[in-house]
């Protein structure tokens, strides 16, 4: 465990981690506990980053939660470049805009918003962030009672000149936001990494993607990374995985290693086949 810079008797405390510092919730099962134990998450995740993006770099990320991979993707793009990060919970958005804040970053605007097919509002209700849960596990479309937070499109939000990558880590309701980008996506032909972790959802989100003219490539990486920022050689995550897809424009001709490419949409590689 990272020794904490400031521990409170609430639920967040703040360390030193590789990109910063880091204010986390303690309860959180996966992004919290990971903060604490290696001053990182999901670090295999940011191998990709580190190919993807320059100085210079337009970034939209939706789905930040309390904004580590947000503190990577400012740093590569650099004072000249710019992110936008979207998280709904109101909790963990005010984490987010504490770790910008705490870590003096000029070039990322945060917004308490929910991306999605159409404009309107979702429904959050109080969560509680006092006890133990997966906090970036929430899926914020499921609620009928709640606190009203926006809904915005990226095509109706957003005006950019260009897009180099587009993350979105959003619960299930990736082809919504899918549906709301096109024609940012069209136009600016950006690098998608996307989660698909829902294996009955996988299917309308691969055919949606490869309707814009992409070619998608699976990418599990493990949680647990052995060479992590604490040194720490204990693996609180053992077996897990995440799963996402590389989505590049049929445009891009990329080099790649390791990667299996997605051909038939009816698989996944975590849906249960019968014997």
């Amino acid at each position: 465990m990272l020794k904490k810079i400031i521990e409170t008797s609430g639920f967040n405390a703040v360390v030193k981690g590789r990109y910063g510092y880091i204010v986390y919730n303690k309860n959180d099962i996966y992004v919290g506990k990971s903060i604490e134990a290696y001053g990182e998450f999901s670090e295999f995740e940011v191998e990709i980053f580190n190919q993807v993006c320059t100085a210079g770099d337009i970034v939209v990320e939706v789905g930040a939660n309390i904004g580590t991979h947000t503190l990577v993707l400012s740093k590569l793009v650099g004072p000249q470049g710019r992110v936008y990060a979207f998280e709904p919970q109101r909790i963990v958005f005010q984490n987010l805009c504490a770790n910008m804040s705490i870590n003096s970053i000029s070039n990322v605007e945060c917004h308490q918003m929910a991306v999605s097919g159409k404009e309107g509002f979702i429904l959050l209700p109080d969560i509680r962030y006092d006890v133990e849960g997966n906090f970036g596990g929430v899926e914020i479309d499921k609620f009928q009672t709640g606190q009203k937070v926006p809904a915005v499109t990226l095509d109706d939000f957003l005006e950019i000149p260009c897009l180099k990558l587009l993350k979105i880590d959003v619960e299930g309701m990736e082809v919504d936001v899918i549906q709301g980008a096109k024609t940012i996506i069209e136009t600016h032909k950006p690098i998608i990494y996307i989660e698909n972790d829902r294996s009955e959802k996988s299917k309308d989100l691969i055919e949606i993607i490869r309707s814009l003219n992409y070619r998608m490539f699976w990418h599990l990486p493990p949680l647990f990374n052995p060479n992590n920022f604490a040194g720490n050689k204990t693996d609180i995550h053992p077996g897990i995985v995440s799963v996402n897809m590389l989505c590049l424009h049929h445009s891009i001709h990329p080099d790649l290693n390791g990667f299996s490419e997605v051909i038939d949409s009816g698989f996944h590689p975590m849906k249960k086949t019968d014997i």
